[in-house]
């Protein structure tokens, strides 16, 4: 179903236009990304899609009951409310819906023939069924523990820092659950493992969204649709990053010269995706159907579940390097290294040795001491104890400040600050400025801008240009790929790659990382740091395995050591009945299932017609199968499971 539709849609600000003549729907339950170079007009025509901006020409069609809301930038709440208060406020309809239900379940015991309490109390389980919204409680302590926000959870929300705020605005909002979310970057100011927990919250509960974002493996799980904004329209691909790469290349072979270098960049991604993240998907399945077989054994033989748990241990832990130590240059040596702030532990007792061309991706929780491990190699603070011993050579630095950038010189000045219109390269050759910054994406006319006038995502590439024309033997970055483009990062990868010496950098990207790293700091907390030269996704993974598993061996340990007597038996509370919910979906289910197979086989029927498709159009029949026949395995499934409960009922 259709929530919103644009037609022939212009945008301009000032005498620059944005958009024109675009054309989109957005249907229930899709989940589309939005893509497209900075300043291309991604955010405006989110703005417009959510009715937040007016377009100058064109017609905007919505349904106007349903509710759209969105993750501010800087986001505003009320004074005096502490975090907990500040989200349990957004929720407030919910909860006063819940309240109803339960008052009119009560009433429906004892008067169940009631046809108004039956139709209001349906409205309301259709409500909290459409929100998700029976367990809100439970959810709102899980969401607080995932987004780091339980420490905070009675300090006044507005004594948060920017990206703690928004961390609290987005728990809010996904808690809500309105018919369609907007979420510019909603990774920003998150772990991996936050970014890990908002996935799940996402895709499990089938929200509706339109998202900017430019980590590519959050694009990847997530969308069921990108568009890109391209030339003032969009174009469309179904699927995530991955079927954006490959549908994307095929559409650029028609226009090989004039996207000769894209296209260059597109094959490499590709190719990097196939050979990478597909044979890593494939260990990672068969690793889950491990984990799931356990758990039909665990209950029998609990000592599986630690034996896997060792395996898997193993497993993430495993040395795979190549190349000998003796053939590389020492660039760091750390000896037993202390470092704390505040009586917070954040690297202890860390010793290890940094290559000439080691690629270092420093990875963990937010505030475990990523950055501050950088600032020790760079020698800003010193350390509690123990030692960094240092080679001769040159380090090259990116900070998230840009401390190199003046922002009252020009991009001229700032490159060629001695004259002239050629850049020497760290491979000693030289470029035209123009030449060498359009391939950074900055046009001629940028050359006289000031520094100061450009957007966050224009210095970042600014600020790597420049990093790339220095000589250094190592090169440390700290949060490379914020507020880039995948463009960009596309570039920056490339550079990267074809350095010869030694990278240390700090991401949350796990696209990025897997791509770029051959070694992993994992920064565990309390001062941990474990190395590894697992791929990064596939350590997460195993990782979640193991949580999961620990999980399990306590609650088998829970049930055998509970202790029971002869003269108090343990009491279980069975369930003897169907809730009304379930009961209500055993009965209409079956004519809902029988219905849409009556439409699958008209809609099939259709598709060997010539007339018929051809009159309705092919692709919009083979979409409506496509829709029709996964909303049949969902309700079938649902169905199952209400059979499913009401036979062990039965049999109890």
């Amino acid at each position: 179903m259709a929530l919103i539709s644009l037609f022939d849609i212009d945008k301009n600000y000032d005498v620059k236009q944005l958009l024109k003549g675009v054309s989109f729907t957005l249907s229930e339950g899709e989940r589309v990304a939005i893509v497209g170079q900075n300043g291309c007009g991604k955010s405006t025509l989110m703005k417009i899609i959510g009715g937040l901006v007016e377009a100058d020409e064109g017609r905007r069609v919505t349904d106007k009951s349903i509710v759209i809301d969105s993750l501010d930038q800087q986001p505003t709440f009320e004074a005096g409310l502490d975090v907990r208060q500040a989200i349990e406020n957004e929720l407030t309809e919910l909860k006063i819906a819940k309240a109803r239900y339960n008052e009119l379940s009560a009433q429906l015991a004892t008067d169940y023939e009631n046809k108004q309490l039956l139709n209001e109390h349906a409205q309301i389980s259709a409500y909290l069924d459409h929100h998700s919204a029976w367990n809100l409680d439970d959810k709102i302590e899980r969401v607080l523990q995932e987004f780091q926000l339980k420490e905070y959870e009675y300090r006044h929300v507005n004594t948060l820092s920017g990206g703690e705020q928004r961390r609290v605005a987005l728990a809010s909002l996904i808690l809500k659950k309105p018919d369609i979310l907007l979420l510019d970057e909603p990774t920003n100011h998150l772990d991996v493992y936050m970014v890990e927990f908002l996935e799940e919250i996402l895709t499990k509960e089938k929200f509706t969204l339109l998202i900017i974002s430019h980590d590519r493996h959050f694009i990847n799980t997530i969308a069921t649709r990108i568009i890109e904004v391209e030339n003032l329209n969009i174009i469309s691909y179904d699927g995530g990053y991955d079927q954006f790469l490959i549908k994307k290349e095929q559409r650029m072979q028609s226009m090989r010269k004039e996207h000769e270098n894209l296209l260059r960049f597109l094959k490499k991604e590709e190719e990097w995706l196939r050979q990478g993240v597909k044979a890593r998907l494939t260990r990672n399945q068969g690793r889950k159907k491990r984990v799931f077989e356990l758990r039909e054994k665990a209950q029998k033989d609990p000592t599986l579940i630690r034996k896997m748990m060792i395996e898997l241990e193993r497993e993430k832990k495993s040395f795979n390097s190549t190349g000998s130590i003796a053939k590389k240059k020492m660039l760091f040596e750390i000896e037993h290294l202390y470092y704390s702030v505040a009586g917070k532990k954040l690297i202890e007792d860390f010793s290890t040795r940094i290559l000439q061309r080691d690629k270092i991706a420093v990875v963990g929780h937010n505030g475990s001491g990523k950055s501050t491990l950088l600032k020790l190699l760079l020698k800003r603070i010193e350390p509690n104890s123990g030692k960094i011993k240092q080679g001769e050579f040159s380090v090259g630095y990116f900070d998230q400040h840009r401390e190199m950038l003046q922002d009252d010189k020009t991009i001229v000045e700032t490159f060629l600050p001695k004259g002239g219109d050629r850049i020497q390269l760290d491979n000693g050759k030289s470029m035209h400025i123009y030449a060498y910054l359009k391939s950074f994406l900055f046009p001629e006319e940028y050359l006289t801008k000031k520094i100061g006038l450009l957007s966050g995502g224009e210095k970042n590439r600014i600020a790597l240009a420049l990093l790339f024309t220095k000589k250094v033997d190592c090169l440390i970055l700290d949060e490379p790929t914020n507020d880039l483009d995948i463009q960009t990062i596309n570039i920056l990868e490339e550079k990267l790659l074809n350095f010869q010496g030694a990278l240390i950098f700090v991401s949350h990207d796990r696209y990025f990382i897997d791509k770029i790293a051959s070694k992993l700091f994992i920064f565990q907390g309390n001062g941990v740091i474990e190395e590894s030269y697992q791929n990064y996704s596939e350590y997460l993974s195993i990782e979640k395995d193991i949580k999961e598993l620990y999980s399990m061996e306590s609650e088998v340990q829970a049930v055998q050591n509970k202790p029971t007597t002869d003269d108090e038996p343990i009491k279980v509370k069975k369930q003897t009945k169907l809730s009304y919910k379930d009961q209500r979906d055993l009965e209409r289910l079956p004519a809902i299932i029988e219905e849409l197979e009556a439409k699958i086989e008209a809609i099939n029927a259709c598709l060997y017609d010539p007339k018929c498709y051809e009159e309705r159009g092919l692709s919009v029949v083979a979409e409506e199968l496509n829709k029709t026949e996964a909303e049949y395995e969902a309700v079938s499934e649902r169905y199952l499971e209400v059979l499913e409960m009401q036979e062990e009922l039965e049999n109890s």
